[in-house]
């Protein structure tokens, strides 16, 4: 299909200047051995059932680091280094530990080793650790220790139904920026101990694996993916739709986890329920339309009440050449790729379509550098290099309009970078991974993410820091921990009462 955009009225100057986004990035807190550092969430960082910056994902070990939403990219990223530096500086008065610059883990422990994250003792809390004892059921505890990005993309005056035609847009073209911006194109053998894989080793002793033309194995069969949730049809044409999907993959009973159960004989807690999906953000996908949701209220419900208020860009990895994971450039060319999947022509999607979405992501997550690779659009076998080309020529004009409103040729720059590594795979990230791996680590990917874990490490400790800046991040740390305390004082009844209303399917709404 054809991915140009439809003749538009561009949006007027005020929306575009409207436009917001936000970072969470995940990072496993790691020894300088290289292995997974299985302490406690460091008290300085505040609690992180409540701290609205620093909380963890899945593991106690896996940080996660939130910024706010900001009108401007410099604003946004200046907003992630003093969350990292704060985190980094509070973690340095303790112990030796280091953020893990990589997407794909460190050396990890056995499976039940790795450690479930902690919220405390009030309902909410629990929950939040149940669902991650469920995931680990479900999926295996390494899987969920993969780290990555999210961005967050709104625009003022965008309808749901247009959110919904972006995502669809994102969808058929993510190839382009799993291509650009893949940065895991290798891993330690521990990873995948104990399953199938194809993967190649790199070095004599076999500990490091890969496939020479990868670019993200985090998006490929081995990263978050599932038979189970192969059987989750999901439609994006509409928020309806979509949301009916949803609802059933949570409501369906699902053989295999009835067969688990909801507690043990012991009557500690498997999961939170044994649906095809625990709760909503258990289904993986690259994009996902979102709405902050309120006290207590399912993310399902605050979308079928106030519609998309925003979408969550899923897939990109960690960049382990950048202190922060991510960089300014990267992330103006999301701003621009976004908006051309919003602007141009978005045709319903179909099954047949969302099959060969998905085949085409798994072929460029673990092929897409490979010279002559062919991807699926339409009836067609199109040159993935023909068709990213395509994608970023379409973006020039949104490029040049978003320069012209910011007084600056940054955007163009950005577009101009992506538009080069199309011509020359070996400028990607994930080719650089590589190449770095053989020649300046013997071949080893966990002496090359030790060494950028480090060198990410010493350059945001030497940057400056102020005493007002440390009075305002101890602040929310100790304002995060007296609200948990808060939270658990009020609690009432028992978490079985509170665990049965908070699933009831009629907290989904519709």
């Amino acid at each position: 299909m054809n991915s140009s955009p439809k003749p538009f009225s561009l949006p007027a100057a005020e929306r575009l200047a409207g436009i917001r986004r936000g970072i969470e990035k995940e990072g496993l807190r790691v020894l300088p051995t290289g292995s997974l550092a299985l302490t406690p969430h460091p008290v300085a960082l505040g609690a992180a059932l409540t701290h609205p910056h620093i909380t963890t994902d899945y593991s106690e070990s896996q940080l996660e680091l939130i910024t706010g939403v900001h009108q401007s990219v410099e604003a946004c990223l200046q907003e992630l280094q003093q969350v990292h530096q704060y985190t980094l500086r509070s973690m340095a008065q303790v112990s030796e530990e280091m953020i893990w610059n990589s997407s794909m883990p460190c050396h990890l422990p056995t499976d039940e080793t790795i450690p479930l994250a902690r919220y405390g003792s009030s309902h909410a809390g629990r929950s939040k650790s149940v669902y991650r004892m469920g995931l680990g059921h479900r999926y295996g505890r390494r899987m969920q220790t993969i780290s990555g990005i999210h961005y967050n993309w709104s625009m003022p005056g965008v309808s749901s139904e247009e959110y919904f035609a972006l995502i669809r847009n994102f969808r058929r073209n993510a190839f382009v920026l799993l291509y650009l911006f893949g940065a895991s194109p290798a891993l330690g053998r521990c990873f995948v101990e104990g399953r199938e894989h194809r993967l190649q080793p790199l070095d004599a002793a076999q500990k490091t694996l890969h496939l020479p033309y990868a670019t993200s194995l985090r998006m490929g069969r081995l990263g978050y993916q599932s038979d189970a949730q192969a059987q989750i049809k999901v439609s994006y044409n509409g928020l309806e739709g979509y949301a009916h999907s949803l609802h059933q993959a949570l409501t369906q009973p699902y053989p295999a986890y009835e067969q688990l159960g909801i507690r043990n004989p012991g009557g500690d807690y498997n999961q939170l329920g044994t649906s095809l999906l625990q709760i909503e953000n258990e289904f993986y996908g690259t994009i996902r339309p979102k709405r902050t949701t309120r006290s207590g209220e399912r993310p399902l419900h605050a979308l079928r009440e106030r519609g998309v208020e925003y979408v969550e860009v899923r897939l990109m990895d960690i960049d382990p050449f950048e202190p922060l994971g991510i960089s300014a450039s990267t992330m103006r060319m999301l701003d621009v790729f976004l908006l051309h999947c919003l602007l141009s022509d978005s045709p319903e999607d179909s099954p047949e379509e969302i099959e060969a979405i998905k085949r085409n992501q798994h072929l460029v997550a673990e092929r897409g550098r490979e010279p002559g690779l062919k991807l699926q659009r339409g009836a067609e076998q199109v040159l993935l290099s023909d068709w990213a080309k395509q994608v970023l020529d379409d973006c020039q004009p949104l490029a040049a309009m978003l320069d012209e409103l910011h007084q600056t040729d940054a955007y163009s720059q950005a577009l101009a970078e992506a538009q080069q590594r199309v011509q020359q795979p070996g400028s990607t990230p994930s080719a650089r991974v590589l190449e770095q791996i053989r020649s300046l680590h013997q071949s080893s990917f966990e002496r090359f993410g030790r060494a950028q874990s480090l060198w990410a490490h010493e350059h945001l400790l030497a940057l400056p820091w102020s005493e007002a800046q440390q009075q305002h991040y101890a602040q929310m740390a100790q304002a995060s921990l007296d609200a948990q305390k808060a939270i658990e004082a009020a609690d009432t009844g028992t978490f079985e009462a509170w665990r049965q209303r908070y699933m009831d399917p009629a907290a989904l709404g519709g």
